[in-house]
């Protein structure tokens, strides 16, 4: 059966999920973890997209990017930053052939409703896989910029987090409430399951919209009980 093609689309934010190969760790030591992000920084450049969020998690990756007028730069950004990640590790244990799973996963977000949920789903990532009791604990994701502790080295400035406030204090110290409070089931699922589905985050009219606007067929969100939270 072949595998359903990703769907992406030009000027929207897009959450992007990149495993270890069968979920092994990528990151060993805080020289992989600056590397990679030197790369991000690089290829952001490079590939003319922008970069609003992103968590290093030990054997997967979360970012949140738009690519602007060509989609194909998504898949260009997680092709170069994989290859080069992968040769790191390669020389430096002594392996070979690749160190991620073969497709990373892609959902287009409703910047209206759920982006600003999406940065927090994103930020608050080591917390929900408790390795840390709060975000600022965790060194290796966008929360410290995104929240004022620490200077703009690369970030693209999120909309969604400056519409919180045309005061930038205030706008850091209504984000760090936010990202200390956990999401709503409800966001959480949806957020979740779109990642994991490469389906679109957002409610049914966003989705029929889109399909609209498009000229798309949308796969149908299946409907259920929600799962078990867990980390992702």
């Amino acid at each position: 059966m072949p595998r359903r093609s990703r769907i992406a689309f030009a000027q929207m934010p897009h959450h992007i999920v990149q495993r270890g190969h069968r979920r092994q760790q990528v990151f060993f030591n805080r020289s992989d973890y600056v590397d990679y992000l030197g790369t991000l920084a690089e290829f952001r450049v490079t590939l003319g997209l922008r970069v609003y969020a992103y968590c290093l998690m030990t054997n997967h990756v979360h970012l949140v990017v738009n690519p602007m007028d060509d989609v194909r730069v998504l898949g260009e950004l997680m092709k170069r930053l994989a290859a080069r990640h992968t040769r790191r590790l390669n020389r430096e244990f002594g392996w070979s052939g690749s160190i991620w799973e073969g497709r990373f996963k892609c959902s287009p977000i409703d910047s209206e409703r759920y982006f600003l949920a999406c940065g927090r789903y994103v930020d608050a990532n080591p917390v929900r896989a408790r390795m840390v009791a709060t975000p600022a604990d965790f060194e290796w994701s966008s929360y410290h910029v995104r929240a004022g502790f620490a200077e703009n080295v690369f970030l693209d400035p999120d909309p969604s987090v400056e519409a919180l406030s045309p005061d930038i204090k205030r706008r850091h110290e209504i984000y760090r409430e936010l990202a200390a409070t956990p999401l709503h089931a409800n966001e959480l699922e949806m957020i979740r399951n779109a990642s994991q589905r490469n389906q679109l985050t957002g409610e049914d009219q966003f989705i029929d919209l889109v399909a609209e606007t498009q000229g798309i067929t949308v796969p149908a969100r299946p409907r259920g009980r929600p799962r078990k939270r867990r980390a992702a």
